[in-house]
């Protein structure tokens, strides 16, 4: 059984896709960039203001069902320029954990006018 995550609190989906999923015990976010949740335009200059941005998105998801930064497992991540951007991203995005981290993978992608785009399970069974 799905149940889907909607909130205004978090960016809009641009397809056809859902803000986030609840199934079983798990939630799964969609892959979210740095949109303003109420003006649909790509919030930051640069890839650290971006990864605030995604963050804040992402953090709107999880607050529906009451979950945290805490409750998160599992990350991928994709950045438009991973040489030039990874430290910055890196700095921002640990910022929102407490050890220990959720495993991530992040790798170098070709992204639509962002610099950043991530996405998360997370676990709701505790």
């Amino acid at each position: 059984m799905k149940e889907e995550i909607r909130t205004t609190d978090g960016a809009a989906p641009v397809g056809a896709y859902s803000q986030g999923l609840v199934v079983g015990d798990f939630v799964y976010t969609s892959g979210m960039g740095p949109l303003d949740p109420e003006t649909g335009e790509i919030v930051g200059a640069d890839v650290a203001e971006q990864t605030h941005q995604t963050m804040r998105n992402l953090g709107a998801v999880l607050a529906v069902h009451g979950l945290t930064f805490d409750d998160v497992i599992k990350s991928t991540v994709h950045l438009q320029n991973l040489k030039e951007d990874f430290a910055a991203y890196n700095e921002v995005y640990k910022s929102y954990f407490t050890q220990p981290y959720p495993v991530r993978t992040t790798v170098g992608s070709q992204l639509m006018n962002i610099l950043v785009e991530i996405d998360f399970v997370a676990y709701k069974g505790r």
